[in-house]
C-alpha cells in the first residue's frame, strides 16, 4: 500500500522494511504551455553533513555531475522536455554506500534559465515525488505538492534523512528565488 504524505509530514522508510537498502526517488512534473516556451526542469541531489552543508564538490549531483564520489546517490539523467507520463527525472539512493558523515540527502527541482525565461513553479501543475524500492518497483510512498508556488524557481521537495540508525523520507515543499544558484549558496557551494 502506498502512503500518501502532505507537506510537512516524515515517515520511516528502512524501518519495518528488511531489505530496503535502495530507494528510485521519481520526480514528475507537468508545465504549461502557454506561450510555447520550452521549460527545462532540472532534479538535483545535495548529500549534507551534520551542519546541513555539501562538504564536497562531489556530494552534488546533478545533471551537470549524475553521481556521487561513492555512487551512493545517482541521478539517471537530464530529461530536457519533462513530456509524457510518469518520472520525468529520477535519483536512486543506495543507503548501504552512503558514507557515515552524510546525514541527509536534499532533493530538489529547478527550472533552467527562470529568470531569462520568465518562468517560474506557478506555471507547473502535477507536480510529484515517490520513492520506490530499488530492488523490487513497489512504490512505498507518493508526495504530491499542491501549493501555488507563483514566484518560486527552485523547490526542495523532499529530504531523505538518518535517525536512529534508519532512514526517514520527509515531505518539504520549501520554495526559493534564485534558482539553483540560491540552493548552491544555501547548503555551501560557491557559485
Amino acid at each position: 500500500m502506498v502512503i500518501n504524505l502532505q507537506k510537512g509530514q516524515k515517515v520511516d522508510l528502512t524501518k519495518g522494511r528488511a531489505g530496503l537498502n535502495k530507494a528510485m526517488v521519481g520526480l514528475g512534473w507537468d508545465v504549461n504551455q502557454f506561450d510555447g516556451t520550452d521549460f527545462d526542469l532540472d532534479a538535483s541531489a545535495f548529500l549534507l553533513d551534520a551542519n546541513g552543508k555539501v562538504s564536497r564538490e562531489t556530494d552534488f549531483v546533478f545533471y551537470n555531475n549524475l553521481k556521487a564520489e561513492e555512487e551512493c546517490v545517482v541521478h539517471t539523467g537530464d530529461n530536457l522536455t519533462g513530456e509524457g507520463d510518469g518520472d520525468d527525472e529520477q535519483v536512486i539512493i543506495d543507503f548501504s554506500k552512503v558514507p557515515d558523515r552524510i546525514e541527509k540527502v536534499a532533493i530538489a527541482v529547478t527550472i533552467h534559465e527562470a529568470a531569462a525565461r520568465n518562468q517560474n513553479f506557478g506555471l507547473v501543475q502535477n507536480a510529484f515525488a515517490r520513492v520506490v524500492n530499488a530492488n523490487t518497483n513497489e512504490e512505498i510512498l507518493r508526495y504530491d505538492l499542491s501549493e501555488d508556488y507563483s514566484i518560486e524557481t527552485a523547490l526542495v521537495v523532499c529530504e531523505l534523512y538518518r535517525h536512529n540508525g534508519e532512514w526517514k523520507f520527509a515531505a518539504v515543499g520549501s520554495g526559493f528565488q534564485d534558482g539553483l544558484a540560491g540552493l548552491c549558496r544555501l547548503y555551501g557551494l560557491n557559485v
